[in-house]
């Protein structure tokens, strides 16, 4: 509820998206100016189609105890932050892949190690994907059998 509290003081108060734009920009020229530095070209041409995790980040926010219709601002800024966030990362693994020339999942983990709960949720998540894999191969070939015995 204390959040909505906040949320409901920002847009009272006017000009409310304007400060939100501020923000957004603020973040997004740091961004920039970060990864000028980097060995990446700049992505400062690349606009992004926003509003893609609107309806799945309304969930997730409601799931972790927010209102169930959250102010679009504040969804706009959770979606700025992941995105964000999962960019910088796969920025990170390209740098470190770039020596091998191949980008490869141990890439993440190797940047996420020292977060346990991301990195023991993603090596759970790996393995779990791996038996579904084996298991549509065998149930593949169970059904090339029967297919061949008809």
């Amino acid at each position: 509820m204390g959040i909505r509290l906040i949320e409901a003081e920002i847009v009272e108060k006017s000009g409310a998206s304007d400060w939100f734009d501020k923000m957004l920009n603020s973040s997004t020229s740091a961004a920039s100016k970060s990864k000028a530095g980097s060995s990446q070209a700049s992505d400062s041409s690349f606009k992004r189609k926003r509003g893609v995790f609107q309806k799945d980040l309304q969930h997730m926010m409601y799931g972790f105890g927010d209102d169930p219709n959250p102010l679009p601002e504040t969804v706009a800024l959770l979606e700025d932050i992941a995105v964000e966030y999962v960019t910088d990362l796969v920025n990170k693994a390209q740098d470190i892949a770039c020596k091998r020339g191949k980008l490869l999942t141990e890439d993440f983990l190797y940047l996420i190690r020292k977060d346990r709960p991301k990195f023991n949720r993603c090596t759970e998540l790996l393995s779990m994907n791996e038996e579904l894999k084996q298991a549509r191969k065998a149930f593949e070939v169970d059904e090339e059998k029967l297919a061949t015995n008809d």
